[in-house]
């Protein structure tokens, strides 16, 4: 293994989105790559979404509902999540008369809401928010015990007086139950928390929290503590993977190399120095744990703890330019597009385990697809792009953000899906407990990872290399880029996701070469909606050529990797123009998938569409599509007024049932993400082409 990258404190650098926190792009084990960046350890450097100023109409009021909504409303719903640790630290001092409630991972979705509030931060100092947050850190920092072990149940005790059942429990000591207690989980997202406020605000007191508590886990698990298993190293895996890409982060803002270590240990034994013997969440399966994580080649298990712990894979090969985790990687991903993914991008799509069945196993109504899940297929895709410049994994990251990811929030900010279906009837539950949205749950991930999520989006829009500048989401922004030869103004114009137009200006502060590269997502250049083998256009779908022009002339450019790639000298004030055609598609799912039997999907650009109740007489389950119709009859609008405003639907010709009657009818379509916003109706996305198949 090469030895760890030395670096400089990086507190301006690693502002990055901490999706990614600056995971480093891998080299061949040996290979001397002169294109890593020295600093970053990518091959490619992303622009800091706090470096990059939205303009649109799209992603900017969404950033806004962050700001005014939806972060402080989460704030407010982990406030016991604050009260646990606020009795925990009267605890430590001596007051036993108020004990906090036993709970295994509450205090993980406020360390997410505190992230993506951090986040908030790095765009508008708020003074009332960050006087808010340095409350709360100084009650974490007194619920530490002095070693840095921080886990409220065990400090207090009341985990002794918790039930302690097969995967529910969390032990009545200390690390006793490491495959479910999340004792380490936790402080993964309290890691990449304190990262997040250090970065916004230069104030190091959580960090400092996050560090002892580090310290302290590397001795117990890996050295041997006398206060904790009878002084023997636990060196046991963590039950929910996270802290493997905590601890990569915590690497890079602070240059500990121990950090790093600790995330390779976490990964290497894995599989191997504890495999879990049963059924269910005891599964070996079911937490990633039945094989050494380099001979893994298939997704299995919870799908947010596998997508955790991809992430880290990539992270921890990257920063120690390994190439050991690669073929597992890659066998995991295609695994996933090839036969266990949801057209929406969704992952996990069976109840229970909250996570991946056998290939093929894509139902609709009963679909699980974990909102969190949708959000690590992002985290995975994101880094597995930067590992490999490659724009099919950004097409996949794209469509998991642009369909599940959003669906898993009102437009308003205050209500959530934790279960993503692609199919409702109104009337059954299926978002734990209720048939609709709902403004929070026991089990919180879902709402605090939006919070944190949503930020950051910017940060993937653009990404360079020291002579090449590669644009990667669409919307009206502007960014400065630094290349070796002098900083390039970037600025862009689109209403994306709506409209494939998209502009770009660049002004380089001199007359320079550099590669400009532009992805051509898989929806815009093949018969696919999506990489993979699951799902095609039909026959009949409308292939339009996309086009790009330079200060108005046709270019016919060369395209690499999924990126029209033009390599020229630049001047103050080239325009660039990209149009991606956004007809209405038809998709089918290949045979093996039983639940899309004689079914079609619709997409328009990279939106996955669905019909609801509210603006089709109710039940949309009465429709189907005998006859696919011509693309001229198919109409597209712009929702001018009400929750939907500026959202473009549909209007396709269909059939319906009428009592015993077949009716010719028309059939409003709205995008995935923005259903269930007007009322708790039916829905529905993989819509019947046959009569007999429609709900009687």
């Amino acid at each position: 293994m090469k030895k760890i990258i030395q670096k400089s404190h990086l507190p301006i650098l690693v502002l990055i989105a901490g999706m990614i926190g600056f995971s480093g792009c891998q080299k061949q084990a040996g290979e001397d790559n002169k294109n890593v960046h020295p600093e970053t350890g990518y091959l490619l450097t992303p622009v800091p979404f706090n470096r990059v100023q939205l303009n649109d109409q799209f992603w900017k009021p969404r950033m806004e509902t962050q700001a005014r909504t939806l972060v402080p409303f989460a704030l407010e719903k982990t406030k016991p999540a604050v009260e646990n640790l606020k009795k925990t630290a009267k605890f430590l001092k001596g007051d036993t008369t108020d004990l906090p409630f036993p709970h295994r991972f509450v205090a993980s979705d406020l360390y997410k809401v505190m992230e993506g509030a951090s986040y908030l931060l790095m765009d508008n100092r708020n003074p009332e928010l960050e006087k808010q947050l340095d409350d709360i850190i100084d009650i974490i920092a007194a619920a530490q015990q002095e070693d840095g072990y921080l886990y409220e149940a065990h400090i207090t005790g009341v985990s002794r007086n918790h039930e302690h059942f097969t995967g529910g429990g969390m032990g009545d000591k200390p690390y006793s139950w490491v495959v479910h207690s999340h004792e380490i989980y936790n402080m993964g997202h309290m890691y990449e928390a304190a990262i997040a406020y250090y970065q916004a605000t230069g104030k190091d007191k959580w960090l400092k929290v996050a560090e002892k508590n580090a310290r302290h886990i590397n001795k117990v698990f890996f050295e041997g503590d006398p206060n904790y298993n009878d002084g023997k190293p636990v060196n046991q895996a963590p039950g929910h993977e996270e802290p493997e890409l905590a601890l990569a982060k915590l690497y890079r803002v602070t240059n500990n190399g121990l950090y790093l270590q600790m995330a390779k240990k976490f990964l290497d034994i894995r599989g191997v120095t504890y495999v879990p013997d049963g059924e269910g969440v005891m599964a070996p399966t079911y937490a990633q744990q039945h094989k050494p994580v380099v001979a893994q080649e298939e997704a299995v298990g919870h799908a947010v703890r596998a997508a955790y712990l991809y992430s880290g894979m990539a992270d921890v090969g990257a920063l120690m330019h390994t190439d050991e985790y690669d073929y597992a990687l890659n066998s995991i991903w295609l695994n996933i597009v090839d036969t266990k993914m949801h057209i929406t991008g969704g992952l996990g799509a069976i109840h229970g385990i909250e996570g991946f069945g056998p290939a093929y196993e894509l139902p609709n109504k009963v679909a699980y697809n974990e909102t969190c899940a949708a959000v690590g297929n992002v985290f995975f895709n994101f880094r597995m792009y930067l590992l490999t410049q490659d724009a099919k994994f950004m097409d996949v990251a794209e469509v998991a953000l642009f369909n599940n990811v959003l669906a898993g929030t009102n437009l308003e900010g205050n209500k959530f899906f934790y279960v993503n279906p692609l199919e409702a009837d109104g009337v059954t539950p299926f978002n734990h407990g209720r048939p609709g949205r709902s403004p929070w749950f026991n089990t919180a991930c879902c709402p605090s990872n939006l919070a944190r999520l949503i930020p950051q989006v910017s940060g993937m829009m653009y990404t360079h290399t020291d002579d090449e500048v590669f644009i990667t989401l669409y919307g009206s922004s502007r960014t400065t880029i630094s290349l070796k030869d002098g900083d390039v103004d970037v600025i862009q114009e689109a209403n994306y996701p709506f409209d494939g137009k998209i502009q770009i200006v660049l002004n380089p502060h001199k007359v320079q070469p550099f590669k400009l590269k532009l992805r051509i997502p898989t929806w815009a250049r093949t018969k696919q909606f999506l990489p993979g083998e699951l799902y095609d256009y039909t026959e009949n779908s409308a292939i339009m050529p996309w086009q790009v022009t330079i200060n108005g002339e046709v270019i016919q450019p060369q395209v690499e990797k999924g990126f029209v790639m033009i390599d020229r000298s630049w001047e103050p004030g080239d325009q660039v123009e990209m149009l991606l055609p956004m007809p209405i598609r038809f998709n089918t799912a290949i045979p093996q998938v039983e639940a899309d039997k004689n079914r079609i999907a619709i997409t328009r650009g990279p939106l996955v569409y669905c019909a609801e109740g509210i603006d089709n007489g109710e039940v949309v389950q009465h429709f189907f599509l005998e006859n696919l119709p011509d693309p001229s009859s198919i109409k597209t609008e712009i929702i001018n007024d009400g929750i939907l405003k500026d959202v473009v639907k549909i209007d396709i010709p269909a059939q319906k049932i009428s009592g015993s009657e077949v009716q010719e009818s028309n059939l409003t379509m709205i995008p995935y993400y923005a259903w269930d916003n007007r009322e708790d109706g039916r829905m529905i996305v993989w819509l019947p082409t046959r009569e007999e198949m429609v709900l009687q």
